[in-house]
């Protein structure tokens, strides 16, 4: 029994991290209803593992349960969107504050990210381009220490990845404008300079959002 139900658990991650990580990034699969068996044959599990998972993700608002339509990938709204970027810049800002004051930016790290992103560009790289983004920023903040506020803002990558990879086929041109905005990013942080990092931070959200709610 107790083999069993690692194996239930197992299955049940599984499910959860392809659900969150591919079917719920990819942009046209916004709004669209999920099916448990294609999904369960596509992963080669069971439909109960599907269903455990789809449910933590209804805990966490990312997808929707309709009665007897099944699950529905919860659009991103514009006053989500906005409250992901508000608290988005709360967060870096406060991390790019904190580690220059502390002289522990991580700036080598951070430009082997950049570097990376430089290298995935093309339209079909975009989950890839965003998946090191979202490393980007994370190490931002993760280099501060505070395993709470880590835990936070891990909490928001699901969205974040999603909000990504949509303002990517939003607009044409969005890869290299991230890419500008994220060296302005970084040579703030290279400099010293808090505050120019903090500006830099603000602008490059506030591209995306307007991005996002220009649809």
């Amino acid at each position: 029994m107790r083999s069993q139900g690692v194996a239930v658990a197992s299955g049940r991650e599984k499910a959860y991290g392809y659900l969150k990580d591919t079917v719920l990034t990819d942009p046209g699969m916004q709004g669209a209803f999920l099916s448990e068996q294609e999904i369960a044959d596509r992963m080669g599990v069971s439909r109960t593992p599907v269903r455990e998972a789809l449910l933590l993700l209804a805990a966490e608002g990312l997808v929707e349960l309709v009665p007897k339509r099944g699950a529905r990938v919860s659009p991103l709204t514009g006053r989500e969107i906005a409250e992901l970027m508000e608290l988005r810049g709360i967060v870096e800002r406060y991390a790019a504050r904190q580690l220059v004051a502390t002289g522990r930016a991580p700036v080598d790290h951070m430009a082997e990210l950049l570097a990376r992103q430089r290298g995935l560009t093309g339209p079909d790289q975009a989950r890839e381009f965003i998946a090191v983004d979202h490393q980007f920023h994370s190490t931002l903040v993760s280099t501060v220490g505070n395993t709470l506020l880590d835990r936070h803002y891990e909490g928001l990558r699901s969205r974040q990845v999603r909000a990504g990879v949509v303002a990517l086929y939003n607009r044409r041109g969005r890869q290299e404008s991230v890419l500008e905005e994220h060296e302005a990013i970084l040579d703030a942080l290279a400099a010293g300079d808090a505050g120019a990092a903090c500006a830099a931070i603000d602008e490059h959200l506030d591209s995306t959002l307007k991005v996002l709610l220009a649809g």
